[in-house]
């Protein structure tokens, strides 16, 4: 009986031992974010976005999550994707004839599953000789919906227009 006891202690002991010491599975590897293809999607969805105004086309407007909050210049805070489309079609009625927005992606911050992206920018408004109209910065802040990239918040200033 003695025998089977000390052999029972062993066997328990050696399990153990194999399952404490093997080797732990390799964690799965965060996939490898390639931050200046990121960066050049983010240009290409703000290029279309100014395009809306060039183009004169809010209809167009993909920009925007349906739960957006848009911050722009000198406005109260715009919530829904509904609302910002409605103060587009609103600001295109004064926007002027052959004037144009340009946005540069200046920055990209990734998150490392590059599902989420804040970016900073600048921009400029700018009449059908190149005037500068106004000009400024923006924060927008993308998450990856449907494997597209959609604005959830963006915040814009503007600086002293030159004369």
């Amino acid at each position: 009986m003695k025998n089977k006891v000390i052999k029972g202690v062993l066997l328990s002991c050696v399990m153990s031992l194999l399952f404490a010491c093997s080797p732990k599975k390799a964690e799965t590897e965060a996939p490898v974010v390639d931050k200046e293809q990121i960066k050049a999607e983010i240009q290409a969805i703000e290029n279309k976005f100014a395009s809306v105004y060039t183009h004169r086309n809010a209809d167009s407007l993909t920009y925007y999550a349906d739960s957006a909050v848009s911050y722009f210049v000198g406005q109260e805070p715009i919530v829904g994707k509904d609302a910002i489309h409605q103060f587009i079609l609103e600001e295109l009625k004064d926007f002027p004839a052959g004037a144009k927005i340009i946005n540069e992606t200046l920055e990209v911050y990734v998150t490392d599953d590059g599902n989420n992206v804040a970016e900073i920018g600048a921009y400029k408004r700018v009449d059908s000789t190149g005037k500068i109209l106004q000009n400024g910065h923006f924060f927008s802040f993308f998450a990856k919906r449907n494997g597209k990239y959609v604005c959830t918040r963006d915040m814009a200033t503007a600086h002293a227009t030159p004369e």
